[in-house]
């Protein structure tokens, strides 16, 4: 039986709230059987977004509108799972929109899923990175190299993961990283003491991301 086919787009810098629009769009069509599973790869310029669990509340942003607003940093409530996180340069976000039916439907493993794709993807640079309990995402040590927020409607799936490459971690000073206050943030060139390419990462990622969901990265 052949593997169901992963169109993969590299987008570039674009901003958040294009990356949403497209999402949206690419939900109804994948929704409606009209394109294949796909992977968006992003990157943003410095955003503050918001999880469903803080829509609204700022409790855990750190500065005030006026100082964001200088620093040019835009703070945006979503529609996906999780608290508040940052989104810079450096950072790669993946958002997959795939269909999880018929054999799939399970939010829990979707999310474990993810997480090991991470955890591949940081391995095949030399590093250790896991799961820690009661936390999404992947992590070294007590510090966080990737976070992961979903949101999955009629079991097609969209948001996803952001992975710190080179991303500038004094962005998340702005914040309480997912509103944990005893862990930090990490990144790859962090944990290296390198330079990380980020085509490097992005091919990495789509290794493991169709070795993990069984699809035929395109």
């Amino acid at each position: 039986m052949s593997r169901r086919r992963l169109v993969v787009q590299r987008l570039g810098r674009i901003g958040y709230a294009d990356g949403v629009e497209r999402q949206k769009a690419l939900v109804q069509a994948r929704q409606a059987g009209e394109i294949d599973d796909t992977l968006l790869l992003v990157e943003h310029p410095p955003v503050i977004t918001l999880g469903v669990k803080t829509r609204g509340n700022f409790a855990n942003i750190r500065v005030d509108a006026p100082a964001l607003a200088a620093q040019g940093v835009e703070v945006h409530d979503t529609g996906r799972g999780g608290d508040v996180t940052f989104h810079g340069p450096g950072q790669l976000v993946g958002y997959p929109i795939i269909d999880l039916k018929p054999d799939r439907q399970d939010v829990h493993r979707y999310v474990r899923d993810l997480e090991e794709v991470l955890i591949r993807t940081a391995a095949g640079f030399g590093l250790e990175a896991d799961r820690i309990k009661g936390y999404s995402g992947a992590w070294v040590g007590d510090r966080k190299l990737a976070a992961i927020g979903v949101r999955i409607a009629r079991w097609v799936t969209s948001h996803g993961f952001a992975l710190n490459v080179t991303t500038d971690l004094a962005g998340f000073d702005l914040i309480v990283p997912c509103g944990i206050t005893d862990r930090g943030v990490t990144s790859l060139s962090a944990l290296l003491g390198r330079d990380v390419a980020m085509p490097e990462v992005e091919a990495a990622v789509v290794t493991h991301f169709a070795a993990v969901f069984d699809r035929e990265a395109c």
